[in-house]
């Protein structure tokens, strides 16, 4: 316990003895203490914890909230409130921070995709709504443009509408593809380099149909500037996690852009319930967090943060590279997760031990670590989401298995 705690426990006793008698103020004390110490649940239910050297991974639940987050969540338990003067208020506050005419916050990016395409789809027209995800003899358009590398598992958030996907890949197959049932033109930011339409380009072929374009950037910040710079571009939807880089809820996200069809995806979300997304409920714990997190994060020193993750990570370098054989690189990701990245790697005639075995070594190891990209002789790692301090234990892990599988461990004693 800590210093405070134990002080209140003395005067507590204190004060208790010349009620209950000395004989029992132990008695009183220990029970009071009990009840000070928060429950580990993770403990209690036996659930594994771990160093996250990975990333904002979701099956790995993302980030860890900062106390000003938590304490929004906790302060917006207290009251009750009406769900939609929440989301109107926030949503106004977060629409001046990423340029965009309007915003809300979803449960996730996934459901961002959902509802932006839903209003796309329905308009304010509360008939259509309940129709969805049945187009058919609705009068609702039904197909929805990306590139072909653009097409990966989320794209089901949109064909959870009830639209099909059209594939293209040249601007001609674009232009070609657009008639009168393409609802909306979707751009994927992280497989950006990967197709032969630019950003710029999608969302001047958008308007000069009149086609509402939207695009995905989940785990897109940093940088920090994403969060306006597609609202700037032009583009109609732009949807984000909120529970990535901004530290907010985990199952929170945020749909921003053109006023119109924010207030359409509305109606497709609760706390109506004649919708496709009502399953997609965000409480007002975590609007009143999201907020906060997404304030706090634009408002914090970006350099200073950089310069902390540069030095963490070259600490983490140092320790490793002391082992005979191993070489280190520091790479950054040009589209998602855009911090320093820790590559390690070593030849197999000095070091006996394949990256995947390095890894469960690791992961069942105390404490457990969980490291990033896994391959034949080398693994890499961030300490992106890592606690202060953290940094040195991973590092010395690594040593340790690293020597091992030298067959110098010895000299470490």
């Amino acid at each position: 316990m800590e210093r405070r705690e134990v002080l209140k426990l003395v005067s507590v006793a204190t004060l208790m003895g010349g009620v209950l008698g000395p004989k029992n103020i132990a008695i009183a004390a220990a029970q009071t203490a009990e009840k000070a110490v928060p429950r580990n649940l993770f403990q209690e239910l036996g659930i594994r914890t771990f160093i996250n050297a990975r990333g904002t991974i979701t099956a790995m639940t993302g980030s860890l909230m900062q106390q000003e987050v938590l304490d929004a969540i906790q302060s917006g338990a207290q009251e009750f409130c009406m769900l939609d003067e929440v989301q109107d208020k926030v949503g106004e506050k977060i629409a001046a921070i990423v340029h965009s005419e309007a915003a809300v916050v979803t449960s996730g990016a996934f459901s961002a995709l959902t509802l932006g395409l839903a209003g796309v789809l329905t308009g304010l027209d509360e008939k259509k709504v309940k129709q969805l995800p049945h187009l058919a003899g609705t009068g609702m358009k039904t197909e929805v443009i990306c590139q072909k590398s653009h097409d990966i598992v989320y794209n089901q958030a949109l064909t959870n509408t009830g639209c099909k996907m059209i594939m293209v890949e040249t601007e001609a197959e674009l232009e070609n593809a657009i008639n009168d049932r393409t609802a909306l033109l979707f751009f994927l930011n992280i497989e950006a380099d990967k197709g032969q339409i630019n950003h710029e380009k999608w969302v001047a072929i958008g308007k000069k149909h009149g086609i509402p374009t939207m695009i995905d950037i989940a785990a897109d910040v940093p940088p920090v500037s994403n969060l306006w710079r597609f609202n700037d571009m032009g583009f109609d939807l732009v949807c984000i996690s909120g529970g990535k880089a901004m530290r907010g809820p985990q199952s929170a996200g945020i749909l921003m852009g053109k006023k119109a069809i924010i207030q359409a995806a509305r109606l497709s979300m609760p706390p109506r319930g004649f919708n496709i997304g009502r399953g997609m409920k965000v409480n007002k714990e975590e609007v009143l967090g999201m907020y906060v997190a997404l304030e706090k994060f634009v408002n914090q020193d970006h350099d200073a943060v950089w310069k902390d993750w540069e030095s963490r990570t070259a600490q983490v370098a140092r320790t490793v590279e002391s082992v005979e054989g191993i070489t280190t690189r520091v790479f950054v990701p040009q589209l998602g997760n855009v911090t320093p990245n820790l590559e390690i790697s070593w030849k197999p005639e000095q070091i006996s031990l394949d990256g995947e075995s390095l890894a469960n070594k690791l992961r069942n190891g105390n404490p457990s670590i969980e490291l990033g990209e896994v391959k034949a002789n080398n693994v890499s790692l961030t300490v992106w989401m890592m606690k202060p301090g953290e940094e040195q234990i991973v590092a010395d892990r690594l040593k340790e298995e690293l020597l091992k599988a030298s067959g110098k461990a010895e000299k470490t004693a």
